[in-house]
């Protein structure tokens, strides 16, 4: 079938195939341009591994330090005559490419939050690899169903305790209006950090510790932004920032359940970009917009794979982490630097609709979107049918 992209709000119902295994190829030639990652991973489960900085890190991880690896994911493949999601065409891809390189990787489909799931990768790593050197936490979903009470839990992007109103941008029409975000009621918060905080990480590392698959010496990352004051409302210090601190707060319990390991946890603070979990919070793609103007221009612009690439070479493998005071490992740095922060923000308090191609890069914003799913690729002949039932070759 021919398949063209489907936008409906925030999502893309559409996924191309071809395209996004050419995305995946373009990932895995940035590290191969890097060269080897000196001492890096080389065995290593990533849990999200389909899209966004979980399929980076894995690329990041084969590719760069020629490590096995394990990924967990829940997407849907496609059917004769239906789109699977781009999570699953990128699986297919990284583990085709993979193959070619002679290099172990092992998939999983399901639910990431459930016991079943986690025994099955556990009983995979026991049979397949013996241990781990590096786990990778990066799930970004909207629910999860608790594996203990069988509760239904649904996160929410909203600010705490009183309502936000500030600019906006509909990234379809280019129109820049204001838009106000009621506050968490109820019982919003604590669904919300139920889904985003850091219960499942630990109950990952409580469960693969328990189960002897973690090397002495292992390291485990969760991924985690902070951004400028102007997204504070409706991100830091909005019910999402609740979660990013109980994620905080989980890394330091790991920290000690790692100490007799060698090991170590780490809460990483990624850059803005255009991702499936973050062109669902409002205001923030206006201010994605922005900074990918100005970053561009300062030729310090990076995507997901620039950004896993770095925090792997210049920070977990390097000898040299650079921790903020909190701890925290910040990939963030080039995005907030003074020099970039100012500019953007005197570019926010400016833009309107009619000035937004002048001081903001939507084009740019709209392109790394339709990318995500596999389209705007060079090279992939969109106009020709394509086979939408691609398998993922070692599914669990």
């Amino acid at each position: 079938m021919i398949v063209a992209p489907k936008i409906r709000g925030f999502i893309c119902t559409t996924a191309h195939p071809e395209g996004c295994a050419k995305h995946v190829a373009e990932q895995i030639a940035v590290v191969k341009n890097n060269g080897p990652i000196e001492n890096g991973p080389k065995k290593v489960l990533v849990i999200g591994s389909s899209t966004g900085y979980g399929l980076s890190s894995r690329i990041a991880a084969a590719f760069g330090s020629g490590a096995a690896t394990i990924g967990v994911f829940f997407e849907k493949p496609g059917e004769a005559d239906r789109c699977g999601t781009a999570g699953w065409y990128n699986s297919a891809a990284f583990e085709k490419e993979a193959k070619a390189a002679s290099l172990y990787a092992r998939s999983f489909n399901g639910d990431a939050f459930s016991d079943a799931i986690k025994a099955e990768v556990i009983a995979a790593i026991k049979a397949d690899l013996g241990q781990v050197d590096l786990v990778i936490y990066s799930l970004a979903s909207p629910r999860r169903t608790h594996p203990k009470t069988g509760e239904t839990l649904k996160s929410v992007l909203k600010p705490v305790g009183q309502s936000y109103t500030n600019k906006n941008v509909n990234t379809t029409t280019g129109v820049v209006n204001s838009i106000t975000i009621e506050p968490a009621e109820g019982d919003d918060i604590e669904q919300t950090v139920a889904v985003m905080g850091g219960e499942d990480w630990e109950m990952w590392l409580d469960d693969l510790l328990a189960a002897g698959v973690l090397a002495e010496g292992v390291q485990t990352v969760s991924y985690s932004y902070i951004g400028p004051e102007v997204t504070w409302p409706i991100y830091k210090d909005g019910t999402i920032g609740k979660a990013k601190e109980d994620l905080e707060k989980v890394q330091r319990s790991l920290d000690a359940k790692l100490a007799p390991l060698k090991g170590k946890a780490w809460v990483s603070v990624n850059k803005a970009l255009v991702t499936q979990a973050s062109s669902a919070i409002p205001v923030v793609p206006l201010y994605i917009s922005l900074l990918y103007k100005v970053m561009k221009a300062n030729g310090t612009h990076e995507d997901t794979i620039e950004q896993m690439d770095r925090l792997f070479r210049d920070r977990l493998y390097s000898g040299n982490p650079q921790p903020d005071a909190a701890g925290r490992l910040r990939v963030d740095d080039w995005e907030m630097t003074p020099e970039v922060q100012e500019l953007v923000g005197k570019r926010w308090n400016d833009v309107c609709t009619e000035n937004l191609d002048d001081l903001g890069d939507l084009a740019g914003y709209q392109q790394s979107f339709l990318r995500l799913f596999g389209f705007g690729l060079e090279g992939v002949d969109y106009a020709a049918d394509t086979d939408v039932s691609v398998g993922v070759p070692s599914i669990g």
